[in-house]
Formats: C-alpha cells, sequence, structure tokens
C-alpha cells in the first residue's frame, strides 16, 4: 500500500499521463523498479488513437519516471505527432536511464529480409500475406507498418499495427521503407 500512497502523493491522485481520478493503479515501467499512476483507459492497449494525445502534455513532466513512461508509450503510437513528441523530449539523468532500460539490449540486431538495420520508429513494409493469430485477419503484402517497436530480447520480432491492431511480426517478412 505504500506504493499507492507515494504515487498518489506525487501525482495529487490523478492518471500520471491523462489527468483521470478515476480506476487508478500502479503501472511498472519494464526493466526498472519504478512504476507510473495510471488510469485504466491508459493501461489498455485498446485505447484510442487520440487520448494519447494526452502524452504531449505528460511529457513536461518533472518527475523523471514519468518522462521515461511517457517516452516509451510515445514510441509505441503511430502517429506522426508522436514521432515528433518523443523526438522532442530531451530526456537527462534517471530519466534517460528508465527510458532506454527494457529497451534492445545490447549486441542485437533486429535486420529485415534483406538484412537492413532496423531500429525503433522505423517504418517498414510486408513482403507476404501474413495471418494474424487471434485477430481473425490477413496482413496483406505490401502493407506499410509505421513507428514499429523492437522487441528488447528477439532479435527476429518487431511490433507494430495493422488494421488498428498491436502485432508482433518476424522481420524475416518485412523490407525496410
Amino acid at each position: 500500500m505504500a506504493l499507492i500512497d507515494d504515487l498518489m502523493a506525487r501525482s495529487g491522485a490523478v492518471c500520471e499521463f491523462c489527468g483521470a481520478a478515476e480506476d487508478l493503479a500502479a503501472e511498472p515501467l519494464a526493466g526498472t523498479e519504478e512504476h507510473v499512476l495510471l488510469c485504466a483507459i491508459c493501461r489498455s492497449e485498446d485505447a484510442p488513437e487520440a487520448h494519447w494525445r494526452c502524452l504531449e502534455g505528460a511529457a513536461w513532466s518533472a518527475e523523471p519516471t514519468v518522462q521515461a513512461a511517457v517516452w516509451r508509450k510515445l514510441g509505441q503510437v503511430d502517429a506522426a505527432w508522436a514521432a515528433e513528441a518523443r523526438e522532442g523530449m530531451a530526456l537527462e539523468g534517471d530519466a534517460l536511464a528508465w527510458a532506454q532500460a527494457g529497451q534492445v539490449m545490447p549486441g542485437v540486431e533486429h535486420r529485415d529480409s534483406n538484412g537492413a538495420l532496423l531500429a525503433s520508429g522505423d517504418t517498414v513494409t510486408l513482403i507476404k500475406d501474413l495471418p494474424v493469430k487471434g485477430a481473425g485477419f490477413t496482413a496483406k503484402r505490401g502493407t506499410a507498418v509505421r513507428g514499429i517497436s523492437l522487441v528488447a530480447d528477439n532479435p527476429a520480432h518487431i511490433e507494430g499495427r495493422v488494421e488498428g491492431q498491436r502485432i508482433v511480426i518476424l522481420t524475416e517478412f518485412v523490407k525496410k521503407r
């Protein structure tokens, strides 16, 4: 309970991303011992893209943990404004270390089907039709996947949004744009 009390005091009893006051819970910042206080919508993977515009304001938080969490979340939002907001963030000290914690491990390289090095935020194109398990659709060849995320411990996997769904894609089935 001390963790929740500390987070409530730090945030003023509101979500540290969007400012909502209902259904708050501590969300761990992967790869660290830190937590942020988030509402149910901000903890969900199904929040509409428009909801994430709140991150533009949250990026200015004085709290390094919140800055790191916002930086990571902006990297998962497939929109030009999110990429711009993330690039505009100047993380220092603990915030920078926490933002990078849990990111791609040193020595792990993600390469596309042609051997080109992939980086988080790149745009890739699918080179073959891929059935998406559990989602009930097929991601078609030629589909552009913008703002990819790299899976930290697996160089054969990336994540991206296709038809509004966040999916894991094998790097052997993409080419960098």
